[in-house]
C-alpha cells in the first residue's frame, strides 16, 4: 500500500497506510461495497482520485457542476493588475436583471386568443451587480496595462511563445470548470437557449485551441534561418503590437471577444478588456482563471459606462490597438478620439444586413426533387432569420423574393415560423431541445421591434404569420416576442434599410435581379450574401457580381462564421480586418524579421544566440 501512495513524509504515509488498512478490515467485516469505499477515498483524500480499472490514486480535476435552471447570481467584482477584488466604498454598482420569473395566468387574465402554453406573466430577475467604473478608474486600469507592457519589455510581452501558449491553455483549464456557470448566466442575462450557450461556450474552446495548434504548425512563427537569399539568413516571426482596448457585443459575449482577445494575448499584446452593459456578467466568471493563469496586469477589465470610461483611454494615445465589435458609430466617436489615429491598428467587426436572394428557378419545377430542394432551403432560411432571435451579425435581414412568387413564399415561411417553439431558454421541448425563440436582453430591443413592425405596416405590409410581433408574458416588462414576418416590404420602409437584430423578417419582392444587384452595389454594408438557386449559370454571375461587394457568397444555405478556420471579412461599414483562426493572429501582431549575412563568424554567434533568445524560439 505504501509503494502506491503518492510521496509525502514518513507520518502521512503511516497515516494514510493505517487508514487504508482500516478500510479494507470494514470491507471484510462489514461487506462494504467497492464502490462506498472509492467515495470513501475521494473524501479522504481531495486532491486525488482512485480509478479502479487501474488500482492507482492519481491527481484530479474539480467536479464539474451539473446542470441547473436556478436563477443565478454574479456579484460583480473588480480585476485590475492581476487581482479580484470588492468594489469600492466609492463605486458605484448597477443591479443587472435577466429574463424571467414566470407565473401562471388563468384564460379570462389573458387578451383573448392567447394560446394555453403563453398564458403567464413574465418579469425580469435580479442575477447580479456589475461596478461602474468611472474616469479615473478607467485609468487605473490602464496604467496597470501600460506597467505591464513597460514599451515592450514587461513579462508578458517577454516571455517565450512557447509559455505563454501554456499559459492560455492553464487558463483555458480553469476556465472549463466555470462552465456551467458561464452557460446559466448566458441563458438569463442575454436570452440564449442552453443548447446554444452551451454551444457557445464550447465552440470558443475549441476557437483556442485551434489557434493553439495553429501556432505550433505554422512557419509564420518562427520555423528556423531562411538561407534562400543569397548570402543574407533570415529569421521570421511576429511580435506584439501593445495594448489593445477590446469591445465585445451581447449577443455572443465569449465567443466573438475571445475570437479576439486570445489571439491578441498570445502575440503578447497587453489587453483591457471592456465588458459589455449586456453581457458582461459572463466576464465576470472569467476573473479567478485569468488571474491564476496569466502575470500581473496581462489583462485589465473595465465595467460601466462606455461613454464615461472608454473616451479617456482613447484620447491618453497610449492604445496601440483597438478591437471592437459594435455599431459604427460607437467605433467612429472612439477611433476620432485618439490623438494619433494613423498608428491606431483597427480590428473592427461592425453592422450587416446579409440579404437572402431566391432566384425565379426555384419555382420552375414541382417535381419531388424540386421540392425536397425548396424544404432544405426554407429551413436554412428560419436559421439564418431567427437562430438566437435573429440577433446575430450574420443572420439573414432582408429576403429578396421573385415578385410572381413572393406572397407563397411568404404564407410558406410563416407556417415554418409558427411551428417554431417560444419559451424560455431553459425549457426544453424535447430531449436536447430547447425553446427556439427567447426573450430578448431588454425593452429597448423590444420597443425597437415594435418601431419598425410598426413603421412597415403603416406603409403598407402586413404581418403574415399568426400572432407575430405579439410580446408573451405581458406588455409591460416581458421582452419574448413572437417573430413578425413582415410582407411584402418597400425600399421607403425602415425594415428595408436598417439592421433590425432581432425578430423581424422583411420579405422584398422583386421584378428584376438588377433591383436586387442595385441594393447590393449602393448599400452602406458589404459582410454575407446568400443566394438560393437549382440554377449554375444566373448564379455564377451573381457570384462575380458580388465577388467584390461581400466578403462570403453563400450558396443555398444560411449565412454564418464557421468555419473558424475560413476568413471572416467584410466591407464597408461592416468590417475592417479579418477574423479566422489564422488571420486573428496577423491582425493582432506585426511580422519581425531577424537577419545576417552568413561572412565571418556571424553564424556562429547567432547560434550561440538561439540558446538565449525567447524570440528565436520555436513555438512547436
Amino acid at each position: 500500500l505504501i509503494l502506491h501512495l503518492p510521496f509525502a513524509p514518513f507520518a502521512i504515509i503511516c497515516h494514510r497506510a493505517a487508514t487504508l488498512l482500516l478500510h479494507f478490515a470494514l470491507l471484510t467485516t462489514m461487506k462494504v461495497s467497492l464502490q462506498i469505499w472509492l467515495c470513501t477515498a475521494a473524501v479522504l483524500y481531495p486532491n486525488n482520485v482512485v480509478h479502479a480499472s487501474q488500482g492507482v490514486i492519481s491527481p484530479t480535476a474539480p467536479t464539474l457542476p451539473t446542470a441547473s435552471t436556478a436563477a443565478p447570481f454574479v456579484d460583480g467584482k473588480i480585476f485590475i493588475n492581476g487581482a479580484v477584488s470588492n468594489a469600492s466604498s466609492d463605486m458605484k454598482l448597477a443591479d443587472v436583471y435577466g429574463c424571467c420569473t414566470s407565473t401562471p395566468l388563468s384564460a379570462d387574465q389573458c387578451p383573448d386568443g392567447t394560446e394555453s402554453e403563453h398564458r403567464r406573466l413574465l418579469r425580469p430577475t435580479k442575477i447580479g451587480i456589475m461596478p461602474q467604473m468611472n474616469k479615473e478608474q478607467a485609468l487605473q486600469a490602464l496604467s496597470s496595462a501600460v506597467n505591464a507592457w513597460a514599451g515592450g519589455s514587461g513579462v508578458w510581452p517577454q516571455m517565450s511563445l512557447g509559455d505563454r501558449i501554456d499559459a492560455i491553455r492553464k487558463f483555458m483549464r480553469e476556465l472549463k470548470y466555470k462552465r456551467e456557470d458561464i452557460v446559466n448566466i448566458l441563458m438569463y442575462e442575454i436570452g440564449k437557449n442552453r443548447k446554444d450557450a452551451e454551444a457557445e461556450f464550447d465552440r470558443t474552446m475549441q476557437f483556442c485551441e485551434k489557434t493553439i495548434e495553429y501556432i505550433q504548425s505554422s512557419n509564420e512563427f518562427g520555423s528556423g534561418w531562411d538561407a534562400s537569399n543569397g548570402p543574407t539568413r533570415l529569421f521570421l516571426s511576429r511580435a506584439a503590437i501593445g495594448i489593445v482596448l477590446c469591445l465585445g457585443p451581447y449577443n455572443y459575449p465569449l465567443n466573438e471577444t475571445y475570437a479576439t482577445l486570445i489571439p491578441a494575448l498570445l502575440m503578447g499584446n497587453i489587453a483591457i478588456l471592456k465588458l459589455p452593459t449586456v453581457g458582461g456578467l459572463a466576464h465576470q466568471l472569467t476573473m479567478e482563471a485569468f488571474a491564476k493563469a496569466l502575470p500581473p496586469g496581462t489583462i485589465n477589465f473595465i465595467s460601466g459606462s462606455g461613454r464615461a470610461t472608454m473616451p479617456p483611454l482613447m484620447e491618453s494615445g497610449k492604445i496601440d490597438s483597438l478591437a471592437f465589435i459594435g455599431g459604427s458609430n460607437a467605433a467612429d466617436k472612439l477611433i476620432k478620439a485618439h490623438p494619433e489615429p494613423h498608428r491606431l491598428k483597427l480590428f473592427l467587426q461592425l453592422e450587416a444586413k446579409n440579404m437572402g436572394v431566391y432566384l425565379a428557378d426555384l419555382w420552375s419545377s414541382d417535381d419531388v426533387d424540386a421540392r425536397t430542394h425548396m424544404e432544405r432551403i426554407m429551413k436554412e432560411t428560419v436559421a439564418g432569420t431567427l437562430s438566437y432571435n435573429g440577433q446575430r451579425c450574420t443572420a439573414l435581414k432582408l429576403l429578396f423574393v421573385p415578385a410572381q412568387h413572393a406572397e407563397q413564399f411568404a404564407t410558406t415561411l410563416a407556417k415554418e415560423v409558427e411551428a417554431m417553439s417560444i419559451g424560455l431558454p431553459w425549457e426544453s421541448t424535447a430531449p436536447n431541445k430547447y425553446s427556439q425563440i427567447t426573450p430578448l436582453p431588454n425593452r429597448g430591443r423590444v420597443e425597437y421591434m415594435k418601431a419598425l413592425i410598426d413603421d412597415a405596416v403603416s406603409k403598407g405590409a402586413t404581418i403574415v404569420n399568426k400572432n407575430g410581433g405579439t410580446i408573451v408574458g405581458g406588455e409591460g416588462e416581458s421582452t419574448l416576442m413572437i417573430p413578425a414576418i413582415l410582407y411584402p416590404v418597400t425600399s421607403d420602409m425602415r425594415a428595408y434599410d436598417e439592421e433590425q437584430f432581432g425578430p423581424v423578417v422583411p420579405i422584398a419582392p422583386y421584378d428584376s435581379i438588377n433591383e436586387v444587384l442595385s441594393y447590393a452595389h449602393n448599400g452602406k454594408y458589404g459582410q454575407q450574401v446568400s443566394l438560393f438557386t437549382s440554377n449554375s449559370k444566373p448564379t455564377a454571375n451573381l457570384v462575380d457580381q458580388f465577388s467584390t461587394v461581400f466578403g462570403k457568397i453563400n450558396i443555398n444555405a444560411q449565412c454564418g462564421r464557421s468555419p473558424d478556420t475560413a476568413p471572416f471579412s467584410g466591407r464597408r461599414s461592416s468590417a475592417m480586418g479579418v477574423m479566422s483562426v489564422a488571420d486573428a493572429l496577423r491582425e493582432f501582431s506585426v511580422p519581425t524579421v531577424v537577419s545576417y549575412k552568413d561572412v565571418g563568424g556571424n553564424e556562429e554567434l547567432v547560434r550561440g544566440m538561439e540558446g538565449h533568445s525567447k524570440f528565436l524560439k520555436s513555438a512547436s
